[in-house]
């Protein structure tokens, strides 16, 4: 069989287009009705897609200008607790795989192993946490905290956190349960061990308080582009989200990093690469051109502004809007790896800040595919040729038309080009993704 992309579906109420909630093909949807989202979930699991993905953050963007103005009046804000939709989507869904992101900076271990392993059983096996590390003082301010941690530390931090996280997965062998009512042994206790987990950031003694997870582990996912994250996220992810916006880049970022998944002991196919990808799709390929002239007549750029402001943990309105996008790459606290890469284009380039926050509300800068389904696939096989993504986490501009196009017109494209499933071969999302179910870790018996 050839190779084989994996897809995920970014599930938003709102898409990810800044304007396409303003677009008359979309739907304003309630963000807190699980009809919602239960719609989109089996379309994308008659798709046979490999999961969905529920981003999150931990407050209301207030950055720019130093409130949250500019962020909630040009852009759908606010958003249900992504583990609570999961779980409700668990019971709706048979198949498709479930991620959600839970901050490592604003959580604690314990908690965190506990809720995912709850969702892979009520699930089957279909759990995934996407472990960030969080952005902005916002955040922060939430948690009793005036500042967000550094890059580095929040990093240092975030290893530790996974690992114990992994390691009270296996506080309870596989066969731990005997549930025998002639005997009226319920458990073997000699196989429930304590983690005794005592490091930089966590004191953790354990044992979780369920038995481990059908998968072994959820699956883990990360996000980001950074040295610091490539460098943790090689040793330990077994799916990244970075942010690219050519085949070009994107191809000597996978060739990088799957070096660095080598050079870390692994072998290479046990990290999916999958970038986010924006799909703007019509009947034709003028017809979809068309359609992204649309999108982005409608975007406000303080939309943009704002939402930039909030990810770099860096206020742009101290900076006037009509000046040339200034250097501010030193200062860059939050999404760095990206912002680099934004500001440094943005600046050989000559805009001005008002038409930088324009054209990041229209992409925030992943991959735009623009056209006709057979053309958008076409695309799409060619970064999975050419070593540029083992798949995409697709990211609609309006929903739910945006992604119901997509499934429905593009995904059988794909198929027809022998590049994507037409059925699901496994019930659990480690079987999707072609991902071994992870021995348990050697913990000292009672």
């Amino acid at each position: 069989m050839s190779r084989q992309l994996h897809l995920a579906l970014f599930l938003t109420h709102a898409g990810s287009h800044l304007a396409g909630w303003r677009h008359p093909l979309a739907e304003n949807g309630n963000a807190l009705d699980i009809r919602y989202y239960q719609r989109l979930a089996q379309r994308a699991e008659a798709a046979k897609l490999d999961l969905l993905f529920v981003a999150d953050k931990l407050a209301l963007d207030d950055i720019h200008g130093g409130d949250f103005e500019a962020a909630v009046t040009w852009r759908p804000s606010g958003s249900p607790e992504p583990l609570a939709l999961l779980s409700a989507l668990s019971v709706l869904t048979e198949r498709i795989g479930l991620g959600a992101t839970i901050s490592t900076s604003y959580h604690q271990p314990y908690h965190v192993a506990r809720q995912f392993a709850t969702l892979d059983h009520f699930s089957g096996g279909r759990a995934a946490w996407n472990a960030v590390t969080s952005v902005n003082d916002g955040e922060a301010r939430n948690f009793g905290l005036e500042r967000h941690l550094g890059h580095a530390e929040r990093y240092t931090r975030a290893g530790e956190f996974i690992e114990l996280v992994r390691t009270l997965w296996d506080t309870w062998e596989d066969d731990a349960l005997i549930v025998d009512k002639a005997s009226g042994r319920y458990a073997d206790a000699s196989r429930i061990h304590y983690a005794d987990h005592q490091g930089e950031h966590f004191r953790v003694r354990g044992p979780l308080n369920l038995p481990r997870p059908p998968q072994g582990h959820p699956v883990l996912i990360q996000a980001g582009v950074s040295g610091t994250f490539q460098a943790l996220a090689a040793s330990n992810a077994e799916v990244i989200f970075p942010v690219q916006s050519s085949l070009e880049k994107a191809r000597a970022f996978y060739r990088q990093f799957k070096r660095q998944v080598l050079d870390a002991g692994r072998q290479a196919d046990a990290v999916k690469v999958l970038p986010g990808l924006y799909p703007i799709v019509a009947d034709s390929d003028q017809q979809a051109q068309d359609l992204a002239g649309e999108l982005d007549e409608l975007i406000q750029p303080l939309a943009g502004l704002a939402f930039m402001s909030a990810s770099m943990n860096y206020d742009l309105a101290q900076h006037d809007p009509e000046a040339p996008v200034p250097d501010i790459r030193d200062f860059i606290q939050g999404s760095k790896g990206r912002f680099d890469v934004v500001i440094g284009n943005a600046i050989e380039a000559g805009w001005s800040l008002r038409q930088l926050g324009r054209w990041y509300a229209s992409s925030l800068a992943f991959a735009k595919l623009v056209g006709s389904p057979k053309s958008v696939a076409e695309q799409m096989e060619q970064w999975l040729q050419e070593d540029a993504a083992d798949g995409f986490v697709v990211m609609p501009p309006y929903s739910p038309g945006g992604a119901e196009r997509f499934l429905d017109q593009v995904v059988p494209e794909l198929q027809r080009r022998g590049v994507f499933r037409r059925e699901y071969q496994g019930s659990t999302l480690r079987e999707h993704l072609g991902l071994r179910v992870p021995a348990p870790s050697r913990i000292k018996a009672r």
